[in-house]
């Protein structure tokens, strides 16, 4: 048995203590608005609420529900999230793969080409002006083509497929089988944790997304879950909302609206999360322990 020093318990209180400070600055702030989203109207504008619901009440829920235009940006999101983190999952992977063979031809000239648009980009009014000239103001694919690629992702997807064994390609290719068997039936099946890690990164940087839609959609039936919750934090959203269901309108204020929204909006990642996260803590890990 080991014994820690004094030096090594108190450095390990500090770090607990560090994490526990930054687990309640990011929880406390959820907890609150799940609470005001839950409480009734007059405890909240007394300013009782806290981290627990007070006087509970599902009023504002009902209206959130009841909503036509939530509802369609909420089917709409998933959709187009669904859509973007397939895409993107499968263009990284076609960029990844040839660029982690060490023999392809103008393999650091392109890759340079690449890691130049990490760093520098044309500007907002020079992509708006380049989306309107290809057409896709107001479409479903200026959602998605536009950001349909990372470079980062694609890096730490190359990292990965190079540090697989290429025994394993070698003795694929000495049967027959050619890179597109080879990536299909034994790189993509071995890389299920770094997929999932990739996607969960496409798939939370769409569904909080919302400048591009700010700039690009003007059709109210492509309004993304994140700008119409932007449009119905504004007060006279919420108060339109409010006039729209007249049973609860006494029974909900303007501050149980916005917070029902914002859990609502939260509902779908908080669901797939779960799922992916034992993909995602390996995905994560891979890299920092060597053989």
């Amino acid at each position: 048995m080991i014994l820690e020093s004094k030096n090594d318990r108190i450095f390990k209180a500090f770090t607990v203590a560090i994490i526990l400070i930054i687990t309640a600055a990011c929880l406390f702030p959820f907890l609150y608005i799940v609470s005001v989203s839950f409480s009734g109207k007059n405890p909240v504008m007394r300013g009782e609420v806290f981290l627990w619901p007070v006087g509970w009440d599902f009023s504002a829920y009902r209206t959130v529900f009841n909503n036509q235009s939530l509802m369609l940006s909420m089917r709409f999101t998933i959709l187009l999230t669904i859509v973007h983190t397939l895409i993107c999952v499968i263009m990284t992977v076609m960029c990844a793969y040839p660029l982690s063979k060490p023999d392809l031809k103008f393999k650091a000239p392109i890759l340079l080409l690449i890691l130049f648009t990490m760093y520098f980009s044309g500007g907002m009014i020079p992509n708006y002006l380049n989306i309107k000239q290809l057409g896709l103001i107001d479409t479903f694919w200026v959602l998605i083509l536009p950001g349909c690629l990372s470079t980062y992702n694609m890096i730490l997807m190359k990292s990965f497929f190079q540090a697989m064994p290429r025994e394993m390609e070698e003795s694929a290719f000495v049967d027959g089988a050619n890179d597109a068997v080879v990536l299909i039936k034994i790189i993509l099946p071995l890389s299920k944790a770094m997929l999932a890690t990739i996607a969960l990164f496409y798939a939370v940087g769409r569904w909080n997304g919302f400048m591009d839609a700010l700039l690009y959609i003007n059709d109210g039936d492509m309004f993304t879950i994140q700008l119409r919750l932007r449009m119905i934090i504004q007060a006279s959203q919420v108060s339109t909302l409010i006039e729209d269901i007249p049973e609860v309108k006494n029974d909900v204020i303007a501050e149980t609206i916005k917070a029902a929204c914002l859990v609502f909006s939260m509902i779908p990642i908080m669901i797939v999360y779960p799922w992916l996260q034992k993909y995602f803590v390996k995905g994560v890990m891979i890299g920092s322990v060597k053989g």
